[in-house]
């Protein structure tokens, strides 16, 4: 009997639909993945659910195994946990991370799996993906030991850079957001929390994760002299002005642009992507990380549930959850 798959399709702007596709039998060097859950990205995938990637970027937007082409219809998502049903007789049974879209079963490379420590459930391993992309923040962002670092936007990346600068001795950090609901999460981290107006000033360091651009410029206010500014956030087809005259050639400040797609210059020589996925998922060993989960929900549900997450953005990523195929 041939085998199919369920997937998740944007199929116009705010729109999405659950699809039937045809399956093949894995060859030698490919798995057959049966997913148990995957994360929706608030940020990134609400662009794309929203028809907001510009034509500029379709070709550096796609993600791996998407299918269709931006901006509609498009299967698009990265944050997919399963386990191996078929394969290569190590991977077979074990849980594995993969940059997939939303799909209850899928046939891709046995290289484009990685194992899921046993330490990290299901439900936390879905974060592997943004946590993939904070560690590449933090590369770029090149943290000291006693330097004052502030993370504005307390969504889940940000949550992620502000956790993992908290690891670097005597650095002190401070996540900056106008929501005051999203102190309960900093606080689970066992992060500063500070609303806009409270903001420390004088920063060495500031990363820029909220997506608003009147953030962005609030943020470039916080730098002490030759501070450097790391920008995370990705505004799709919106222009951005910031204040790049006053204060900012005087006190030599720096912007710089992190994103994930390439390993941060600094470890690019001796990382590779895999590895840096790897080192994300180990990373991921850790209970209090939990507060950054929001649901979970079904499969089935996902057209209602991705509808509902953009008119409704919030902090946390939303687990899906797949019912075992027969």
């Amino acid at each position: 009997m041939a085998l199919t798959a369920r997937a998740f399709w944007t199929v116009a702007p705010a729109r999405g639909e659950l699809r039937v596709e045809p399956l093949s039998a894995p060859e030698p060097e490919q798995v057959l993945v049966r997913a148990l859950a995957s994360g929706v990205s608030r940020g990134t995938e609400a662009l794309v659910f929203a028809g907001r990637v510009p034509a500029s970027e379709w070709r550096r937007m796609r993600c791996p195994f998407q299918a269709g082409d931006f901006p509609f219809p498009v299967k698009y998502g990265y944050a997919a946990v399963g386990v191996v049903e078929a394969g290569p007789a190590p991977l077979v049974g074990r849980r594995v991370f993969c940059l997939h879209p939303h799909q209850d079963r899928f046939v891709v490379p046995a290289a484009a799996v990685v194992p899921v420590p046993d330490a990290v459930p299901t439900n936390r391993a879905v974060l592997a993906a943004n946590m993939e992309t904070a560690l590449n923040v933090v590369w770029d962002a090149a943290p000291l030991p006693g330097e004052r670092a502030v993370v504005v936007g307390a969504g889940v990346v940000g949550l992620l850079v502000a956790f993992l600068l908290s690891r670097f001795p005597a650095l002190a950090v401070t996540v900056v957001d106008r929501d005051p609901a999203k102190e309960a999460p900093c606080r689970a981290l066992g992060l500063a929390f500070a609303a806009p107006e409270a903001a420390p000033r004088e920063a060495d360091l500031v990363v820029h994760a909220s997506g608003a651009a009147e953030a962005l410029a609030q943020a470039l206010d916080l730098l002490a002299f030759e501070g450097r500014l790391i920008e995370a956030s990705w505004f799709g087809d919106t222009p951005v002005t910031l204040p790049l005259g006053g204060a900012f050639h005087a006190r030599r400040l720096s912007l710089i642009s992190s994103q994930v797609g390439s390993v941060a210059p600094r470890m690019r020589g001796r990382r590779t992507h895999a590895d840096r996925l790897v080192l994300a998922l180990a990373l991921l060993d850790d209970t209090r990380l939990d507060a950054l989960l929001d649901g979970p929900s079904r499969f089935e549900d996902l057209p209602d549930t991705m509808a509902r997450l953009a008119a409704s953005p919030g902090a946390l990523c939303h687990v899906v959850q797949y019912d075992p195929c027969p």
